[in-house]
């Protein structure tokens, strides 16, 4: 004989306590599940005999009490719906106190430099994707994993990298991680000594090296990016570096510039954290391939999906000389909180499949139309503002008027719009001088809505200064 919870409907936890009978209690425990909200209005209730089984009471005693229930208007019994709590069985929220200070105006548009265009995910050929990989898994892939990831995601990354971004590697030197951040707190896990890094960069990646007790000495930035002539003097035995598109500032890291920091790494021993954050997205030149390719054995290739389908996938991956690898293994743990199986599984179809290509050229085109757009409306209406960054990634600088900032960040709020300051991606220790200017993100705001917000951007900014911008 079966038992007949394991087969029954849907659970309802329930104690029945106090006195009188066995309906009046569980009449009682019905009303004060409503009344305090953990049964909300319209949940269905499991059929009655279900309960009774659950409970161990006869099936009549819990009709009687749904039937009562129903005819005082606390549940509603419809055929073929069955018995659900009623849409008013709670009563009337309580009236909250006016409020006496006004609620901060949530911004209308966005140009944080944060993430891409959400409303631009490929739903439909990522759903084809996840159908496919669901139906060609094994048995095993839902079962304790490998800490390196799937081994069907690692082989379409190993032959994506290669042939999009230059990457020398092979599937058993990719980590799979859940995202760049991950993958650089496992990185502070395992580095000795300072952590080189940029002097404009962002404080959240400086934040992970010096929480896992790293010194991180900043790098002066120039027209070349880095530089790679300080590295000696700061003791580091690791660089972090953005070398396709410098983050913030923009533009590659200069040819001699990638070619010393791979000769300092191999005099010193060091390590170079390549931070590949948006190199798929690039419309004024030729793709600059990934300084790994100089020197597999000297390079942390570091790179996500973040940017190119979105952050809340929680993908990202690491490409990791050999004599690093177990030790990265070591600290990510065999019952580590991974990426999801399924999400590695369809990644791994969408790569194999060709839909990842098609969709980074289809939105490398929207990208683009969207930064000429915003240099377009720059220099009709702001020509004395002068626009850098602008051949590669998601985001551009606009140079302002020195002291001025942070007052135009404030006049963009009062417009409605989001935007981050040039200064709040500046290292504390403060080896540059100050640049005032804004990082405009014109990735996340959906098509529709472009246009406003490079609108509302272009009117809280400074006005034209006698002398400035010549």
């Amino acid at each position: 004989m079966q038992d007949h919870w394991v087969n029954s409907g849907s659970d309802l936890h329930l104690e029945l306590t106090g006195d009188g009978t066995v309906r009046e209690r569980l009449m009682r425990a019905l009303r004060e599940a409503i009344r305090s909200g953990r049964l909300a209005p319209g949940t269905r209730l499991p059929p009655y005999r279900s309960l009774a089984g659950d409970l161990g009471v006869a099936p009549n005693t819990v009709g009687a009490a749904y039937a009562e229930l129903v005819a005082e208007g606390w549940l509603v019994a419809r055929q073929g719906s069955g018995t659900r709590v009623a849409p008013r069985a709670l009563p009337p929220p309580a009236r909250r106190p006016r409020r006496t200070v006004p609620a901060r105006r949530r911004p209308v548009h966005d140009l944080r430099p944060s993430s891409p265009d959400a409303s631009a995910f490929p739903r439909t050929e990522w759903l084809r994707s996840a159908r496919r990989a669901l139906n060609a898994a094994p048995a095993e892939a839902f079962g304790v994993g490998d800490p390196r990831g799937r081994i069907e995601l690692r082989t379409a990354l190993a032959e994506y990298l290669a042939r999009a971004r230059g990457v020398r590697t092979t599937p058993d030197r990719i980590i799979v991680c859940a995202g760049f951040a991950h993958a650089l707190r496992l990185l502070g896990e395992v580095l000795e000594g300072p952590v080189a890094v940029e002097a404009y960069g962002l404080g959240f990646h400086r934040s992970l090296l010096t929480g896992a007790g790293l010194d991180t000495p900043p790098l002066r930035i120039d027209e070349g990016g880095a530089r790679i002539d300080e590295l000696p003097g700061t003791g580091a035995r690791a660089v972090l570096l953005t070398p396709a598109h410098q983050y913030p500032t923009g533009g590659p890291l200069h040819p001699e510039r990638r070619a010393a920091v791979i000769d300092w790494a191999s005099a010193t021993g060091g390590l170079v954290l390549e931070d590949d954050y948006d190199g798929e997205f690039r419309y004024d030149r030729q793709p600059v391939g990934a300084v790994q390719g100089l020197d597999p054995d000297r390079v942390v290739y570091l790179g996500s999906v973040s940017k190119s389908l979105s952050p809340s996938l929680r993908l990202g991956w690491m490409v990791v000389p050999a004599h690093l690898t177990d030790e990265l293994l070591r600290v990510k743990g065999e019952r580590e909180l991974w990426s999801g199986v399924v999400d590695q599984l369809t990644l791994a179809d969408f790569i194999a499949c060709g839909g990842y290509d098609r969709h980074v050229r289809r939105m490398r085109q929207v990208y683009r139309r969207r930064r000429d757009r915003l240099v377009a409306a720059l220099a009709e209406r702001a020509p004395h503002i002068t626009v850098s960054g602008i051949a590669a990634g998601l985001h551009a600088v606009l140079a302002l008027p020195p002291g001025t900032e942070e007052d135009t960040v404030r006049a963009a709020r009062r417009h409605g719009v989001a935007v981050d300051g040039l200064g709040d991606y500046r290292h504390p220790a403060g080896v540059m001088p100050p640049r005032d200017g804004l990082v405009v993100g014109y990735g996340t705001p959906p098509e529709h809505g472009f246009a406003a917000a490079v609108d509302a951007l272009v009117r809280a900014l400074p006005p034209a200064r006698t002398g400035y911008g010549k």
